[in-house]
């Protein structure tokens, strides 16, 4: 028996593996003690789990910031200065950016929401 993966399961699947990714790239760039080596080592482990996954088409403009700041990250792998310190600050401020993007959806508040119109019935 072959079982066939619906287009949402594969389009679930891919957005997982996204965010997987983008998670573990931060975690490892919070570091205190920061280790370029250890870093770029990792960051490859993880990109071959994403490659993995097929590919899906993303319309949501987080998602495609997100896939853009891992084809940003993949870059710096292979052209980066000696300390690295110029790419983790950028790739930190991306990441930031794009979690403040995320989260921009969850807080926003009804102002006024006691005021609402009440025509008594």
């Amino acid at each position: 028996m072959i079982y066939e993966i619906n287009e949402k399961q594969q389009r679930i699947k891919y957005i997982r593996v996204l965010e997987k990714f983008f998670t573990r790239t931060v975690s490892l760039l919070k570091l205190e003690n920061f280790d370029k080596d250890l870093f770029i080592a990792r960051t490859r482990k993880n990109y071959e789990d994403l490659i993995k996954t097929k590919e899906v088409e993303l319309y949501s403009e987080y998602y495609t910031n997100l896939k853009n700041f891992i084809n940003r990250t993949l870059f710096y792998l292979e052209e980066h200065s000696k300390s690295f310190e110029e790419e983790r600050a950028n790739l930190l401020k991306d990441a930031n950016l794009l979690q403040k993007e995320k989260n921009s959806n969850n807080y926003k508040k009804d102002k006024h929401k006691k005021q609402t119109f009440n025509d008594g019935y």
